[in-house]
């Protein structure tokens, strides 16, 4: 038996938080599920929170999504007799009066002080989950009290502030003892503060993600290495990217593959690049397909592809509501590349394009001056094409208009 949990549950914890990148976080989770069925609650309450998405369990593990069964696992980690599951479910919003009633405590200060008695022993997930007690006002159902508790409207602000400052401790300690959501919760309470209850710190999370960064955090490295980047340390940056991505944090390699596209720091490599992005489309980073896109499209490190480009490209705009690949969209419909040849679908995605877009200010050059789907404007058209400067094309189709004495633009 582990020193605060069974030993199943104890080695999840190491291989689902505290040592996220080990590999073994699969395998964790398909011990869990025996357990569960075994009866040990404390496994219910951990494998619900693996299938609750990336905000509970890092986004590298893999778990799969399921609301249905996790909240059927929280209320069965309660009935089990789970302390921990009891403060999760309550902090999840599946602890119902009449639920409460049933389980196998006298109140909600005793699992309360059960998992507080782990914490204060260093359990890192029970530190963790104390200061989510503070931190989402769980400690007001249960201490049983409320506005009406106290005297006085001052003296409730204060307990609420003492209370709710509690969770800063326990984050800390949670953070360094392996949980990397504590940090998460830290830095969104020291930007945000709480109400008017707590002022914001932003000062105290500097150098929070460093932290993070340092102590492994896959997810922690990716964000400390956007951070080195924004200074100017792209080699750093670039470094850490890579750590964090070989680890499983698939948003990093959208960040490899940009500089490799770009060349910087290192060699320009379109095939590395277009390998990179590949890797981080099952991330949350839509930039991936953008950028994948546009090199089959462009037939930059892959054979052009242009049906494939606009594919990726098409799926970034859906999900994410994207408008970077709108030049390529534009483009492709203008010339049937990999779309239907259709000028008004065209300019559709070309007006809204950056007004400083070289090859998109040529295409709705051409589209207006020569009148494609839409009534000829020569003058528009010309305004177009004198956005572009020196682009060689649009210099050869402006040879092609003058200005009459009358001012008027017309065709030579």
């Amino acid at each position: 038996m582990g020193k605060f949990f069974s030993d199943v549950v104890e080695q999840a914890l190491r291989d689902i938080y505290y040592d996220m990148a080990s590999g073994h976080g699969q395998e964790s989770f398909r011990r869990l599920e025996e357990a569960s069925e075994a009866g040990d609650g404390d496994a219910s309450a951990l494998l619900a929170r693996c299938l609750c998405g990336y905000q509970y369990t890092w986004a590298g593990h893999g778990f799969p999504e399921d609301d249905h069964r996790a909240v059927k696992l929280m209320h069965q980690s309660v009935d089990q007799g789970s302390a921990i599951g009891v403060l999760l479910s309550l902090r999840s919003g599946e602890l119902a009066p009449w639920r409460e009633k049933k389980m196998p405590f006298s109140s909600l200060q005793e699992a309360f002080d059960i998992v507080l008695a782990k914490a204060e022993g260093g359990d890192a997930f029970c530190q963790y989950t104390i200061g989510n007690v503070y931190f989402w006002w769980d400690f007001l159902r249960i201490e049983g009290k409320n506005k009406e508790s106290f005297p006085n409207e001052e003296a409730f602000r204060s307990y609420m502030k003492n209370s709710i400052a509690k969770c800063e401790g326990w984050f800390l300690k949670a953070y360094e003892g392996g949980m990397y959501h504590a940090g998460n919760n830290l830095n969104n309470y020291y930007h945000k503060g709480d109400e008017d209850l707590i002022p914001p710190m932003p000062w105290k999370s500097q150098g929070l993600w460093k932290k993070g960064a340092e102590k492994g955090y896959p997810p922690h490295q990716y964000l400390y290495a956007k951070e080195l980047d924004a200074a100017g340390k792209k080699a750093e940056a670039l470094e850490l990217h890579k750590k964090a991505a070989d680890k499983g944090e698939v948003d990093s390699w959208f960040y490899v593959g940009l500089a490799y596209e770009r060349g910087d720091v290192v060699p320009q490599d379109y095939s590395y690049a277009a390998a990179c992005y590949e890797k981080g489309l099952s991330g949350s980073t839509v930039g991936c397909y953008n950028r994948l896109g546009a090199l089959y499209f462009d037939g930059n490190g892959v054979p052009q592809n242009y049906e494939k480009g606009i594919q990726m490209i098409l799926k970034a705009c859906q999900d994410a509501d994207s408008k970077w690949g709108f030049p390529y969209l534009g483009k492709a419909h203008f010339y049937g590349h990999g779309a239907e040849q259709d000028y008004a679908k065209a300019r559709q995605y070309l007006e809204q394009v950056n007004a400083n877009h070289v090859e998109s200010n040529y295409l709705k050059g051409l589209i207006y001056a020569q009148g494609l789907g839409v009534p000829q404007d020569i003058k528009r058209g010309v305004e177009y094409l004198q956005k572009t400067g020196n682009y060689p094309p649009a210099k050869e189709e402006l040879a092609n208009y003058k200005k009459t004495l009358f001012g008027k633009w017309v065709r030579r």
